[in-house]
Order: C-alpha cells, then sequence, then structure tokens
C-alpha cells in the first residue's frame, strides 16, 4: 500500500510583495525568533524570554497553522533571503477571534517600511484565503510604534479588552474610519 500525504504546512499560501515574501515558518528561522524575543525591544509583545520560552511561542505560532489553518507567516527580504520578522494571524486559545499581527526582529530593518508591507500582506492574504475581512489587532498602549502603523493602515480603535497578557487597545481592520 502507498500512502500519499503532504504537510498541512506545505499548504500554507506564500504572499509576495515588492520587497517581501511572506511563508510558512521553517526549522531555519528559530534563531531570528530567539534572538528577537531576548531582546528588550520584544517587551511589548510578550518578550524577554529565554530560548526555551522562545522556542514555546515559536512552535505554538507554526502549530497554528496545523491546529487552525492559519498563523503568522515569516516575512523574508527578498533582496538577501534573510527571515526579518513575522505577520499573521495569531488566534491563541481563549482569544474572542482572530487577530492581525506583526514584529519586526531587528532593530536595524525598522524604519523602512517592512511592518506595513508585510502586515497589509497579511491582511489581505487573510481576507483572500480564509474570508477574515475585518480582523482586529490587539495593541499595548505603550506600543507606539504598532499603534501608529495599525493607524496608518487604517484600521480604527475598537475599545480596550482584557488578555492573559493584560489589557490591550483593540483596532478593527477592514472598517470605514
Amino acid at each position: 500500500m502507498t500512502a500519499v500525504s503532504s504537510s498541512p504546512l506545505g499548504s500554507v499560501p506564500v504572499l509576495e510583495t515588492e520587497r517581501l515574501v511572506l511563508r510558512g515558518p521553517a526549522i531555519g528561522d528559530f534563531d531570528a525568533v530567539a534572538a528577537f524575543y531576548a531582546d528588550p525591544r520584544s517587551q511589548p509583545v510578550g518578550g524577554c524570554l529565554t530560548r526555551v520560552e522562545a522556542w514555546m511561542r515559536f512552535t505554538s505560532g507554526a502549530g497554528q497553522w496545523l491546529l487552525r489553518g492559519y498563523g503568522f507567516w515569516e516575512i523574508e527580504d527578498r533582496a538577501t533571503g534573510r527571515n526579518v520578522g513575522r505577520a499573521g494571524i495569531y488566534h491563541p486559545d481563549g482569544w474572542p477571534e482572530p487577530e492581525l499581527g506583526w514584529m519586526i526582529y531587528a532593530g536595524t530593518d525598522e524604519g523602512r517600511g517592512l511592518a506595513r508591507e508585510a502586515a497589509t500582506a497579511a491582511r489581505e492574504g487573510a481576507a483572500l484565503h480564509f474570508g477574515m475581512n475585518r480582523v482586529m489587532s490587539s495593541i499595548e498602549a505603550s506600543n507606539h510604534r504598532s499603534i501608529q502603523l495599525a493607524e496608518r493602515m487604517g484600521a480604527v480603535r475598537d475599545g480596550m479588552w482584557t488578555t492573559p497578557y493584560g489589557p490591550m487597545l483593540r483596532f478593527r481592520h477592514g472598517v470605514a474610519p
């Protein structure tokens, strides 16, 4: 008997922009993820983690593709092939709905518009591939850069809510301001 199967992660849609490729997570991405979560810059997204804790965060994100059929895409710089961050849909247990999230791993990659390009592609990909047209983003009130990005993307404030990480501002995408 011959069994033919494909990995659920093999079915992750690939999204391409002018400068970026958004693709499913791969084991080779972990070092960049661990370095990001070890850096104090990651504090607004639950960072300052040990390598073991970063591994748990990374694998739980990858597992969402398997269990939910969507998740975070890893962001690859087309020019260098380097993994520069992640953007996509976060939906852990206890979350009331899917959330559009984004992060750039290295401070040297900030300020280049990569987060906006990737988050916009992820939002469009979520709508196209998963029918998610009104996703929300949860952002810590002190994370001014992410708040500004959500607003530049046209998301509107939709109150606050309490997450397992504490209170967060909620922004709604796909709603006219």
